[in-house]
């Protein structure tokens, strides 16, 4: 007999929000904007590719506790910045301040997201976990339309402690009012959301859309969120 779950936990970037491509066009905009061309950077390709970098180390440092949000959100930037021989903090801080107002406006949802949000919702509480910052995330679900489906959207920044820590896990269980056993979380990375998920003994989907993925520890694996109807 299929399992009865009652409380569906999502992570918001990469699993419903296509990232990657809503940062790809915020870069597309500022590169316009603050004239980077004629600063020495060659193209806003390049320009993402390096910043890519440099975000995933600093993201590693901020969830780890080591790196505080306000330095995160100018530091990526600047050290980009320095890879094209720029050394100029304050374009590095206005580059920060006008992503995180730019990025949650541009909507990109992965396929069939609002179709299954849309099955969902009816029949289980739907609730999101996210590590991203809480302005930022608020205006995402808001914007896109998701916030109708979704009962609680839970932050790193409220909880005080980031995926996969299970601390965030038991803190959404309390929140929402779910227990473990009934409940299930989705999410694209398989250490920060199914490992965090499973320690706090939550089940799991782990959605890998490209399918190149071998982690298969987990209770589900999809590579596309309409099978969660086929789950669920």
């Amino acid at each position: 007999m299929q399992k009865k779950y009652k409380h569906l936990f999502f992570d918001l970037d990469r699993t419903l929000w296509d990232f990657d491509k809503s940062a790809m066009e915020t870069f597309e905009d500022i590169y316009k904007t603050h004239h980077l061309a004629t600063k020495g950077i060659p193209g806003v390709e390049e320009f993402y590719q390096k910043y890519h970098i440099h975000n995933l180390r600093l993201w590693d440092l901020y969830r780890e506790g080591m790196l505080e949000k306000e330095i995160l959100r100018w530091k990526r930037f600047y050290l980009t910045l320095l890879d094209f021989h720029i050394d100029d903090r304050a374009l590095a801080e206005k580059l920060g301040k006008d992503y995180v107002e730019i990025s949650p406006r541009k909507v990109n949802l992965f396929p069939h997201v609002m179709e299954t949000l849309k099955y969902l919702a009816p029949k289980y509480h739907l609730h999101l976990i996210t590590n991203g910052f809480q302005e930022v995330q608020e205006l995402k679900i808001k914007i896109s339309g998701m916030n109708r489906y979704f009962e609680k959207l839970i932050t790193s920044e409220e909880a005080g402690v980031k995926k996969p820590d299970p601390q965030i896990f038991y803190y959404a269980l309390k929140k929402t009012g779910a227990v473990a056993n009934e409940s299930l979380m989705i999410g694209d990375d398989y250490e920060v959301d199914i490992e965090g998920a499973r320690v706090a003994g939550m089940d799991q989907v782990f959605f890998d859309p490209q399918g190149i993925s071998p982690q298969n520890h987990c209770t589900y694996k999809i590579k596309d969120l309409s099978a969660l109807c086929n789950i669920l």
